[in-house]
């Protein structure tokens, strides 16, 4: 350990919290990190910003406040967890811990990942992993009286599958404390392992979900290398193979896909029984990162989300500032409601 820093001391999260955007800096776990994933200096990104950044009336959103968003905080803090609603600067954020809800983002906050899009801390944790994390989530889950809840987790090519097996634990905990809590995974794509996909599928999910993010054009562009979107469709038509009940993607628009693209996106994704599509704006988190092509207005994503339904899904979630884990309990049971009042044949 160098010097004389504590690791994991007050002192190093702020250390951390005031680096500069793109820059490495030391974690308070011993390792070096790129603050937001994407380094100032990256060549791949583009020159001009073709919107100047100018956000329309709509993408505005109202800055996080109020008791119930504190204590959600706090409850967060106190069990040492990260979450994605943090992590990636996510503009619901507000919203969703003022109705007391978080996404929980397990095996910490760096990421072993560099996507363009993404503003999460890159780096190589080096098999780092809290043991506690299991109980910690559940405990949080069971405090903030959670009856649905997201956990998605940083990619970790560093551990044996991916970390799969950690975040399998996770989810036996939460069930274990909260047993009527519904649980639903989003993914990384673990290099596309068959077994690490099982692993997770088995841990008795509600929905596992994996985002393929972009069209297939613009992936490689969009995407850390390690990534890709025949590798994604895999995940999740191995997902539904090996025994997922819902199965569940994302896309963000905006980044120059055209409506074809995203057309031929959703039938690619039915074609492996994909259940659930999420569409939304992508919002550039910091200048080192990809920048917005065009603002998507409200009315095509209601017309988009008609495409999807048209399709086959069996629900669209499709908005400006809809994400991955926006009122995902809201679309389940939508489908459950849907399942019970349907007439027998």
């Amino acid at each position: 350990m160098p010097g004389n820093t504590v690791v994991g001391s007050e002192t190093d999260r702020d250390a951390a919290k005031s680096a500069r955007s793109g820059t490495k800096y030391q974690h308070r776990r011993g390792h070096t990190a790129i603050k937001d994933g994407i380094k100032r200096s990256s060549k791949l990104l583009p020159v001009v910003d073709m919107t100047r950044d100018r956000k329309p009336e709509w993408i505005r959103v109202r800055l996080p406040a109020g008791q119930r968003f504190k204590q959600v905080q706090k409850i967060v803090r106190t069990n040492q967890l990260a979450t994605v609603c943090e992590e990636s600067h996510c503009p619901n954020i507000g919203e969703c811990w003022t109705h007391g809800t978080a996404t929980l983002m397990l095996m910490g906050d760096v990421c072993t990942r560099a996507c363009r899009f993404c503003a999460v801390d890159t780096g190589n944790p080096q098999g780092w992993l809290d043991e506690d994390e299991p109980a910690a989530a559940a405990n949080a889950v069971r405090l903030m009286n959670l009856q649905y809840v997201v956990l998605t987790s940083v990619d970790r090519d560093d551990l044996p599958l991916g970390g799969a097996k950690h975040y399998a634990e996770c989810v036996h905990a939460i069930r274990k404390m909260n047993k009527d809590t519904m649980v639903e995974a989003l993914t990384p794509d673990f290099q596309g392992d068959e077994e690490s996909i099982k692993v997770v599928v088995a841990s008795n999910l509600d929905v596992f979900a994996h985002n393929i993010e972009t069209v297939r054009r613009l992936s490689p562009s969009v995407r850390d290398p390690r990534a890709n979107y025949e590798q994604s469709l895999d995940v999740l038509s191995t997902a539904k193979q090996v025994g997922a009940t819902l199965t569940k993607s994302g896309l963000m628009l905006g980044l120059g896909e055209t409506e074809n693209e995203l057309r031929q996106t959703m039938i690619d994704l039915r074609e492996r029984d994909v259940d659930l599509l999420t569409l939304g704006q992508y919002l550039r988190p910091t200048k080192n990162h990809l920048a917005v092509e065009r603002w998507v207005t409200p009315e095509e994503f209601d017309e988009y989300r008609e495409w999807g339904l048209a399709y086959g899904f069996s629900e669209v979630s499709s908005g400006p500032l809809v994400r991955s884990s926006y009122r995902a309990d809201q679309m389940v049971k939508h489908i459950r409601s849907a399942e019970v009042g349907a007439t027998p044949c």
